[in-house]
């Protein structure tokens, strides 16, 4: 199942206050680094994928 982008979002969020948390360990930041890093490469080609459908969507206007 493909998340939506605001989901990704919002977990990226919850990734991002993980690692700000003085709390959270050297080992468990560097595991929370790679997956924000996932994160954001999902959300890019989310983002991809919704500027073709619409340059698509203008094209057909024309």
């Amino acid at each position: 199942m493909t998340k939506k982008f605001e989901e990704l979002l919002e977990e990226l969020r919850l990734v991002m206050r993980k690692i700000e948390d003085p709390e959270t360990g050297l080992d468990e930041s560097i595991e929370l680094y790679e997956k924000g890093a996932a994160l954001i490469r999902q959300c890019e080609e989310v983002l991809t994928k919704a500027e073709l459908k619409i340059t698509e969507l203008g094209a057909e206007e024309m």
